[in-house]
């Protein structure tokens, strides 16, 4: 059985240090193998030269969190940029995903 990948956001950073998550953030900036994402906060993402990260898109990240909070991608999937503004509301922003459970810490 593979690792299980709660989805979270950056306020939940902190309870996973160590682990592999899921997150999906908006790329608001890329600066070589650094990226930004927004996640309902900032998360410093560690990438490689290869990453499909494209800055103003959203993104879905598995990641493994780092001591320092910040997240070395493993994977990602581009969401485009055009998924309205239902990404920007609380808690991450994922109004369909919350309404059918998905996320992690009972939000569903």
């Amino acid at each position: 059985m593979s690792e299980q990948t709660p989805r979270i956001n950056a306020p939940l950073l902190q309870q996973f240090i160590g682990r592999t998550i899921r997150l999906v953030g908006k790329v608001t900036d890329i600066h070589g193998d650094k990226a930004t994402l927004d996640s309902s906060g900032v998360i410093v993402a560690l990438t490689d030269r290869d990453s499909n990260l494209k800055l103003g898109n959203t993104m879905e990240v598995v990641a493994k969190v780092n001591p320092d909070l910040s997240i070395k991608v493993l994977t990602s999937t581009d969401f485009g940029n055009n998924l309205g503004r239902c990404f920007s509301l609380p808690p991450l922003g994922l109004c369909e995903w919350r309404r059918k459970g998905l996320m992690w810490g009972g939000w569903g």
